[in-house]
């Protein structure tokens, strides 16, 4: 989220110039957290608890996908299958990330370990390491800002990749929302 939603309130600033905004950007559990003291207007998240009565709106794609150094083959010979990447190191987010919690599903629903593990507490963190040659990733192709080769990764073609994921904004049922947040959250739903 926080590769596109600054972006989105560049926008929504530049057309309601007189409005002060907070951004504040956590992992899944840090927002989780927020949410159960409803401390703020919106939450933008990609894995929304069911513990919370919620009104939960999709607004946007979240696609994982699989990324590996750009300069090793292994980007380059056409479409694998994830066990083949077994014996690679997998940098992952740490728990309670979004991200990890979808990995961690999907790698439990094709009863998939790989071997070796690396956790790092962001995305651009695993960006490097995936770019300096520790391993491969799995990563939100947000993270990768359309530039994978700039960023000194590619995406490999991974069967069942990249995984459907998608970013929502969420308040609690029954929370009066002031204008302006109604206004962002319209904004962000167009």
């Amino acid at each position: 989220a926080k590769y596109f939603v600054p972006r989105l309130l560049g926008s929504f600033c530049a057309r309601y110039p007189a409005i002060d905004i907070s951004l504040e950007v956590l992992n899944r559990d840090g927002v989780v957290s927020r949410l159960a003291d409803n401390l703020d207007d919106l939450y933008i998240m990609s894995m929304p608890p069911s513990a919370f009565d919620l009104e939960d709106q999709v607004f946007m794609p979240n696609p994982l996908v699989v990324i590996g150094p750009r300069k090793k083959r292994l980007s380059n010979q056409g479409m694998r299958d994830l066990r083949e990447l077994a014996s690679s190191r997998f940098i992952l987010r740490e728990p309670g990330s979004g991200t990890r919690m979808a990995t961690d599903a999907h790698f439990r629903k094709l009863q998939f370990n790989p071997e070796m593990k690396l956790e790092l507490g962001s995305n651009e963190a695993i960006r490097e390491a995936v770019a300096g040659g520790l391993g491969v990733a799995i990563i939100s192709q947000h993270a990768l800002q359309g530039q994978p080769s700039g960023l000194g990764v590619a995406i490999l073609d991974i069967k069942g990749f990249p995984l459907q994921s998608q970013w929502h904004v969420v308040h609690h049922k029954g929370k009066q929302l002031s204008p302006i947040a109604t206004i962002f959250r319209d904004h962000l739903l167009k």
